[in-house]
């Protein structure tokens, strides 16, 4: 693997598309395609946190794991350490595998019932040949204590733990074959909301022992605000703003972020009572038939004509926020 490239960015994203091929009906004979990513650009620097949040529907898991070519890129590059491995062969791939790892969203669909839990820790370690046999069970006994867990559990099965258990052991797997990137794919979203913090304290701290980057993805916006350097919002495949964490939560600029935020619930009732919650009118567009120009213009209350006509650029206003959107024209 080559040094860190001299602008510190661990990953650089241009243009990264994904599309899924829709199966042909009786009345249509050509193929159509869910546009899922469609041309999204952005980058992590070494040792930070982007966070990534959007409607459901809305691409951001199809774009961290188009990240990790655990789906097939259909275009952009994807940049990691000064290298486009956007092309590179399947027997290629198994250095940035290892540098590059994933905690998935369901803590019970992503752990094989069948293995135990120091297998399925272990498996990484044994997949890249890192270490003996001894080294590999004191490796799995170590990142066990590490998660919160006992050393004794690398015996168990996965169905003898709790969500946030299981969740742990996940992100244990993920730490196994010390990675530089982890995509933490809505890692908190299935767990009971007083593990949830605890998950993300603990995320924070690996990150801040092991030189981690995230990218997380998330619903909870409150939490990616938290633990985010910068946050990007996609919406309908396309990301149409991203900035600082506290200054696109102070300063939102596109309508659909503006909408977003609106909804984030505050415990004080007299100042919930106080806030302005803008509801989105209409439903979100089909992937597979977007609307031209702005996605977005169908739901949009400062919609104009040229906004329905002509695709917002992603650009810097100022400040490296950057928004996609003819108001800012």
């Amino acid at each position: 693997m080559e040094n860190v490239i001299e602008n510190d960015y661990l990953l650089e994203i241009n243009g990264l598309k994904k599309y899924f091929p829709v199966k042909k009906t009786f009345l249509r004979k050509d193929i159509i395609f869910n546009k899922a990513v469609d041309g999204v650009s952005f980058k992590i620097k070494k040792g930070e946190t982007l966070g990534l949040v959007g409607e459901s529907g809305c691409g951001k898991t199809t774009c961290g794991r188009t990240i990790l070519k655990l789906y097939k890129p259909d275009g952009g590059e994807i940049i990691y350490r000064g290298k486009d491995i956007t092309l590179l062969p399947e027997n290629k791939m198994l250095d940035y595998r290892r540098k590059m790892q994933v905690i998935f969203q369901d803590p019970y669909a992503s752990l094989d019932s069948r293995m135990t839990v120091g297998d399925i820790i272990g498996e990484a370690i044994d997949i890249h040949k890192l270490m003996g046999r001894s080294e590999r069970n004191e490796r799995v006994q170590y990142l066990l204590e590490r998660v919160g867990l006992n050393s004794e559990h690398s015996n168990r099965y996965p169905h003898e733990f709790s969500g946030g258990q299981r969740q742990r052991i996940g992100i244990a797997r993920a730490l196994a074959v010390e990675p530089e990137f982890i995509v933490c794919d809505e890692p908190i979203s299935a767990l009971d909301v007083s593990i949830q913090a605890q998950v993300v304290n603990m995320l924070e701290d690996l990150q801040k022992d092991l030189g981690l980057t995230y990218l997380f993805i998330a619903h909870d916006l409150s939490m990616v605000k938290h633990i985010s350097n910068r946050v990007g919002v996609m919406y309908l495949g396309k990301m149409v703003e991203m900035a600082e964490s506290n200054e696109l939560y102070i300063n939102p600029l596109h309508p659909y972020t503006q909408a977003l935020l609106s909804s984030i619930p505050i415990p004080d009732p007299d100042e919930s009572d106080s806030k302005k919650r803008i509801i989105l009118e209409g439903e979100i567009p089909s992937a597979i038939n977007p609307p031209a120009g702005c996605r977005f213009n169908k739901r949009c209350r400062y919609a104009k004509p040229e906004c329905g006509e002509i695709e917002p650029e992603f650009k810097n206003i100022g400040n490296e926020h950057y928004v996609a959107c003819h108001l800012f024209d």
